[in-house]
């Protein structure tokens, strides 16, 4: 199943098809949508809550283009003011993933390198900078199996097992509950490297947008802290005209 970004990188999963034969696969990978989706804008608000009080919230502004080994993503904090103009670039071409971050505090772009600066938070968030590129990953990565069926939500829904190919990879392996009559992408519980569930996360409120089921609602909540950060989306548009300026080095620093 391909996917488009952290904030987006849900949105894809959730698009209603039908299967002539239901198996892990076929479910994950799923089947084209009604409209062929390039392109997607966004701008939503990231609640951040710790022990269910919120700390911070944040307005982003979101750009990604999908295209055959080549998805970019360029993120801008639009407030509060002691971050607004934070801006990140993800490029994922040909297998390699290049992430890197402006800061304003510093006036200068970081690149994110290695694991364990893959593994920090997202500006405070419950979404490290690999789950940014995790979870645009293509299906053709990961082994999958249907483990079962059992309602969540009130809603009767397939649960399949994810195990990456790649052994370096943060997670052990993810649980994915998929609804079986509309196939909305619902949760994802995520494992660490000594098989222990460290993330769930949950998808809601879907609305048909331009002809595509898409959650409006996408909450991250990390165990260990009992931290949470909830995407509330604004508004979005599929296929909207991005200028390739905004997926460059130049553009990340200056913003223009």
């Amino acid at each position: 199943m391909k996917k488009l970004l952290m904030l987006c990188f849900l949105l894809l999963c959730s698009i209603t098809v039908l299967f002539a034969e239901e198996t892990a696969e076929s479910i994950m990978k799923g089947a084209p949508s009604k409209i062929t989706i390039e392109t997607i804008g966004t701008r939503a608000k990231m609640e951040i809550q710790r022990n269910g009080t919120t700390m911070a919230e944040l307005l982003v502004d979101q750009y990604s283009v999908q295209k055959e080994n080549d998805h970019r993503t360029f993120l801008e904090i639009k407030a509060p003011a002691n971050v607004k103009g934070t801006r990140f670039l993800m490029i994922a071409k040909d297998g390699v993933t290049d992430q890197r971050i402006y800061l304003p505090s510093l006036g200068k772009v970081r690149r994110i390198t290695g694991e364990s600066e893959g593994t920090e938070s997202f500006l405070g968030t419950d979404f490290s900078y690999n789950d940014m590129s995790y979870l645009q990953r293509d299906s053709s990565l990961d082994m999958y199996k249907l483990l079962r069926e059992e309602e969540y939500g009130g809603t009767l829904c397939y649960v399949i097992e994810g195990i990456p190919k790649d052994t370096k990879s943060e997670y052990s392996k993810t649980n994915v509950w998929v609804e079986k009559n509309t196939k909305h992408l619902v949760k994802i519980a995520f494992y660490d490297r000594k098989n222990v569930l460290v993330k769930i996360m949950e998808m809601s409120n879907y609305e048909t947008t331009q002809g595509v089921d898409t959650p409006r609602v996408t909450k991250m909540t990390t165990l260990a802290t009992n931290t949470s950060t909830t995407i509330n989306i604004i508004k979005m548009q599929y296929n909207m005209n991005i200028p390739d300026k905004i997926f460059t080095p130049r553009y990340l620093e200056q913003g223009r």
